[in-house]
C-alpha cells in the first residue's frame, strides 16, 4: 500500500506478534527487493493461524500454510504424466519442490453484477488473463481501466461477493485437447456433458491464439466435398476455406453442416460441431444422428446451450477453434462449424453492454467485426514447412426475412470466402436443400472441385440461370413455343435433380453420374415426379453393370473423355429399360 505522498509501505500480518529479530528479517527482505527502505507495520490477523503474510504496495508474500500449499498445487499442474508414471512423478515432486519467495498479486472484488465482477488492486493484471476468487470460480480479464478492471465470470456469480479476494494466475484462458475428445460432448471449458466420465487432455491450448500469416498458408486447392449436388457442383468448398451458410430460421442450414460431416467418413477428417445458443434438445439430438451414423468417432460437439451464460456462449467457438488448431497443426484436415455466429454476436453484445462499452448499430459494440473476424481467420491450410494440415470452417448465421443486409451478415460476409444463401421460399416450396444459386458463391470456384465434378458440372448454373430468367418473364404467358417448353423442363428438372434428402450425401462418382446424365440431356422427357425414381435407379444401376467405373472415378478423380461417353451410354441404356418398365407399368 501507498500512503497519502505516495510512499511505499508494508504490513506484515499474522496470528501472533512476530520476535523483533522477524521483524528485523522481513524489513532486509524488503530493502534488498525495492531496493530501498520500505517503513513496516503489525497487524494481528487470527484468520492466519501459521505463518506470515506481507503486503507490499500491490504484491503479496504469503508464507502461511494455505499459501505453500497453493504454491506446491500450480507446480503440480504442471507436470504431465503418462499413463502409468504418475507415483514416481508425485515422489519425485514432493522432494524436489522448495517453496519460492516470489510476490502474489492480490485484489478485492468491488462489484459484482450478473457475470462481471469488478476487481480492484491487481495493477499488473493483463487483458485475457484467468483471474481466480476467494470461491474458486474462475474469470477472464476483458477491461483494464485506471485502478480498476473489470472481469467475466466462468462460474456462479453468486459465489462471489464483493470484499472477497481475488488472486492473479499469469495464464490466459485455454482450452484442453487430444485424442480423447472425439466422440465427447464437452462444454466451452472443456467439462464433458455426455455423462460418459472424466477426460484426460493431451495438453492445453490457449483459446485465444494468432491466425497463421501469409507465408504460413499455402492455397486452398484441396476439396472438402459436401456430399450434396447443388454445393459441390456450383459452390465447391475447399480445405481451409470459410464459406458461410446463410438464411432464415428453419431453412435447414444444420441440415447442410451436418450431411458435410456425415459425408468425412472414412476421408481422416476430424468434424467438431460448435453450438452457441441451440436448445439443448436439438443437440442431443443432432448428437444422436451423428452417433446413429457413426460420425461420432471422428467429431467432437462443444456446446454452449441457451441456458448457459453468455460468458460460456462468447468463448464456446474459440475453445472449439483451439481443439481444431491442435489436430491442424499435427498435419491433420478438420471441419469445424459455428452455429450460429448471430447468437455468438449477441452474447458477446450482452457482456459487452454489462461492462459499459459504448453501443453502436443495433447495440453492438464496435469491436463486433473483429470479434468474428480474429476467429475466422485461423482457418487456414497451412504450408508443407507446418504440416500441410488445414482448418475448414462452416460459419452459419440467421437472417430475419432473408435480410443479408443487417450488421451481422454483412460483416461475416465480407470475412468468408463465400456464403451459400439458404431462400425460405424455396425451402417451403420442397426444394431442399434450399441453395439460391443466383445469390451463392465461393470465391475459391473450381479450384476446390476434384477435375471429374469440374468437367461433368460444366455450365449447370448457366444453364440454370437461363432458366430462372426465361420462367420469370414465360409465368403469366400461355402460348409457349417448342423450344421454350423444352428450356423449362430441361431447367425444371435440373432444379428437381438438385434436391436431395437429408442424411444422404453423395459419392464422387454418384454426383457426376447424375451431371453427366442430366446435363447430356438424358432425363429430358422423364416426367418431375419420376426423376427421383430414375436418379435412385440410375445409380444403382450403375453400381452393378459398369462397377470398375465408378472406382475409377472414386479413385482418380478424373473424367477422362472415354469415361464420360461410357456413362452417358450406360445412362441411356438404363433409361430405355426404364421406360419399359413404365410401360409395363
Amino acid at each position: 500500500m501507498r500512503n497519502a505522498r505516495g510512499n511505499l509501505t508494508a504490513t506484515l500480518r499474522s496470528a501472533q506478534e512476530p520476535a523483533p529479530e522477524q521483524l528485523e528479517r522481513f524489513s532486509e527482505f524488503l530493502a534488498r527487493t525495492y531496493q530501498r527502505q520500505v517503513p513496516l507495520v503489525w497487524e494481528r490477523d487470527d484468520a492466519l493461524r501459521t505463518g506470515f503474510r506481507l503486503q507490499a504496495g500491490s504484491d503479496i508474500y504469503d508464507w502461511t500454510l494455505g499459501g505453500r500449499v497453493r504454491q506446491f498445487q500450480d507446480y503440480l499442474r504442471h507436470i504431465q504424466p503418462g499413463q502409468d508414471d504418475i507415483l514416481p512423478l508425485m515422489r519425485q515432486a514432493v522432494e524436489e519442490w522448495e517453496p519460492t519467495i516470489l510476490p502474489e498479486e492480490i485484489g478485492y472484488v468491488l462489484t459484482v453484477d450478473s457475470e462481471i465482477a469488478t476487481v480492484s488492486g491487481l495493477d499488473h493484471a493483463q487483458y485475457g488473463e484467468i483471474l481466480v476468487f476467494a470461491s474458486g470460480v474462475k474469470g477472464m480479464v476483458q477491461d483494464l481501466r485506471q485502478g480498476e478492471l473489470s472481469c467475466i465470470l466462468f462460474g456462479d456469480s453468486e459465489e462471489v461477493s464483493a470484499g472477497s479476494m481475488v488472486r492473479r494466475t499469469l495464464k490466459t484462458a485455454a482450452m484442453p485437447v487430444g485424442e480423447v475428445f472425439l466422440g465427447r460432448v464437452v462444454d466451452p471449458l472443456g467439462v464433458p456433458i455426455d455423462g460418459k466420465g472424466p477426460i484426460r487432455a493431451d495438453t492445453y491450448r490457449a483459446i485465444e491464439a494468432q491466425a497463421p500469416g501469409i507465408l504460413d498458408r499455402q492455397p486452398v486447392n484441396a476439396p472438402m466435398e459436401t456430399g450434396l449436388l447443388a454445393i459441390d457442383s456450383m459452390f465447391p468448398i475447399g480445405r481451409g476455406q470459410r464459406e458461410l451458410i446463410i438464411g432464415d430460421r428453419q431453412t435447414g442450414k444444420t441440415a447442410i453442416a451436418l450431411d458435410t460431416i456425415l459425408n468425412q467418413r472414412d476421408k481422416n477428417v476430424i468434424c467438431i460441431y460448435v453450438a452457441i445458443g441451440q436448445k439443448t434438445s436439438s443437440v442431443a439430438q443432432l448428437t444422436e444422428n451423428l452417433r446413429r451414423r457413426g460420425a461420432m468417432d471422428y467429431t467432437t460437439v462443444v456446446s454452449a446451450p441457451a441456458g448457459a451464460s453468455a460468458t460460456l456462449q462468447y468463448i464456446a467457438p474459440y475453445a472449439g477453434c483451439a481443439l481444431g488448431e491442435y489436430f491442424m497443426y499435427q498435419g491433420r484436415d478438420v471441419l469445424i462449424v459455428y452455429d450460429d455466429l448471430s447468437k455468438h454476436a449477441i452474447a458477446y453484445r450482452t457482456l459487452s453492454l454489462l461492462l459499459e462499452r459504448s453501443p453502436g448499430r443495433e447495440a453492438y459494440p464496435g469491436d463486433v467485426f473483429y470479434l468474428h473476424s480474429r476467429l475466422l481467420e485461423r482457418s487456414a491450410h497451412l504450408s508443407d514447412e507446418l504440416g500441410g494440415g488445414s482448418m475448414t470452417a462452416l460459419p452459419i448465421v440467421e437472417t430475419q426475412a432473408g435480410d443479408v443486409s443487417a450488421y451481422i451478415p454483412t460483416n461475416i460476409i465480407s470475412i468468408t470466402d463465400g456464403q451459400i444463401f439458404l431462400e425460405g421460399d424455396l425451402f417451403f416450396s420442397g426444394q431442399r436443400p434450399a441453395v439460391n444459386v443466383g445469390l451463392s458463391v465461393s470465391r475459391v470456384g473450381g479450384d476446390a472441385q476434384t477435375k471429374a465434378v469440374k468437367s461433368a458440372a460444366g455450365a449447370i448454373r448457366l444453364d440454370l440461370a437461363q432458366y430462372r430468367e426465361m420462367a420469370v418473364f414465360t409465368q403469366f404467358s400461355s402460348d409457349l413455343d417448342e423450344a421454350t417448353r423444352r428450356q423449362l423442363t430441361y431447367g425444371q428438372g435440373l432444379m428437381r435433380l438438385l434436391r436431395q434428402p437429408q442424411y444422404a450425401p453423395l459419392s464422387q462418382h454418384q454426383q457426376v453420374a447424375v451431371l453427366v446424365a442430366a446435363l447430356g440431356h438424358v432425363m429430358q422427357d422423364i416426367s418431375l415426379e419420376r426423376l427421383d425414381a430414375f436418379r435412385t435407379g440410375l445409380l444403382a444401376w450403375l453400381e452393378e453393370q459398369a462397377p470398375d467405373l465408378c472406382q475409377r472415378i472414386d479413385r482418380t478423380g478424373q473424367l477422362p473423355q472415354e469415361d464420360r461417353e461410357e456413362l452417358l451410354a450406360q445412362s441411356r441404356k438404363f433409361l430405355a429399360q426404364f421406360q419399359a418398365d413404365e410401360k409395363q407399368g
